[in-house]
């Protein structure tokens, strides 16, 4: 089973009247109340150094988006700890106020596309100075808004020096627990149990007190999923958590795979696809100006049984797939991957990650 991709995709483009948006716009949380769809959507111009931004856009039927205002509704705050992007945003809402992760540097990645894969522009700084500033490292932070344009930013939630992006909370707490995704880009070799990055997990009292160890919860094990993260905030359904994640290959392209956690364990797996169930194909997903052969979700709503799955399509252009919620259940515990370690599953060799 695929997903079923929307005919008219692109559903937001880049906007040539605004300079922050006349270049990118991707990887859009996504939000649904009261009958409206709510994209809070990466955004970039073409400027040198490739300053990233948050905008916002609305819509009746999921589909055909306007923008709510010509201005971000987060930007990189100068001289502070997320000056150089605002980025990936994924949101949840507890009580009466929406939280939001979204990935930050310290400063502008500069245009990345030009560089070697999963390469970013850094300043010079002497060896004094924090690993974070030095090699412009990505992290993740939080910020709250009631209404979805006005946002407190809290600040980090991630160790500086650590490259730990793909943050996702939970959309409800757990055993009076809050629970987080995350993928440390570092965490790999041996005594981390997997040889590439890959999907941790770990639950707290607090939604910005993580300082607690994690647990490895899904590491790639097809060759279509050497590298993995997650996606979008999991969906609660009767056979468990659904969670949407991205596998990178031996030559970057990004494919999405779906799973099922235990409801009242999330650390534990029941169900993994062993097949995607989106790749790129269409002209925006294969052939970007900089990026290609990429599929990002980081947004998804139910509406009654319609799984509306939000992405970014090879770093330029928000799209949208769906599914019925039901059959896309059935199909991940009937798709369930063979545990490759059972198996001899050998990966293929990345050239760099």
């Amino acid at each position: 089973m695929k997903l079923k991709k929307f005919d008219g995709n692109p559903v937001l483009s880049p906007n040539s009247a605004n300079t922050w948006e006349n270049l990118v716009v991707c990887n859009p949380a996504a939000w649904h109340e009261d009958g409206k769809f709510y994209l809070l959507y990466r955004a970039a111009g073409d400027d040198e150094d490739h300053l990233i931004h948050i905008g916002l856009a609305v819509s009746d039927d999921g589909f055909n988006f306007k923008r709510v205002q010509d201005k971000p509704v987060l930007s990189p705050t100068p001289d502070s700890f997320d000056a150089g992007s605002v980025e990936d945003p994924r949101v949840v809402k507890f009580g009466n106020e929406y939280y939001m992760t979204y990935a930050f540097r310290p400063y502008p990645p500069g245009q990345y596309w030009k560089y070697e894969y999963d390469e970013v522009k850094a300043p010079k700084h002497d060896e004094f100075a924090p690993l974070c500033l030095r090699e412009n490292i990505g992290n993740t932070a939080l910020a709250v808004s009631k209404d979805l344009i006005h946002f407190k930013k809290v600040g980090r939630l991630t160790e500086p020096s650590l490259d730990d992006r793909d943050v996702i909370f939970f959309p409800e707490k757990i055993n009076g627990k809050y629970y987080m995704l995350h993928r440390p880009k570092n965490y790999v070799g041996e005594a981390y149990g997997t040889d590439y990055p890959a999907i941790w997990i770990k639950s707290s009292h607090d939604l910005m007190s993580w300082n607690v160890p994690s647990k490895l919860l899904l590491k790639g094990e097809q060759s279509w999923e050497v590298k993995v993260g997650g996606n979008t905030p999991p969906i609660k359904t009767d056979e468990g958590w659904l969670m949407i994640y991205h596998g990178v290959d031996d030559n970057f392209t990004y494919r999405i795979g779906a799973c099922l956690l235990d409801l009242n364990d999330p650390t534990k797996i029941l169900y993994r696809t062993q097949d995607f169930i989106m790749e790129p194909e269409t002209e925006f997903e294969k052939n970007g100006l900089y990026k290609w052969g990429v599929v990002f979700p980081t947004g998804n709503v139910l509406v009654d049984d319609t799984l509306y799955v939000y992405y970014g399509a090879s770093d330029q252009w928000c799209c949208v797939a769906t599914a019925n919620i039901n059959e896309l259940v059935a199909f991940i515990k009937e798709n369930t991957a063979v545990k490759t370690q059972q198996n001899g599953f050998k990966k293929p060799e990345m050239v760099k990650i």
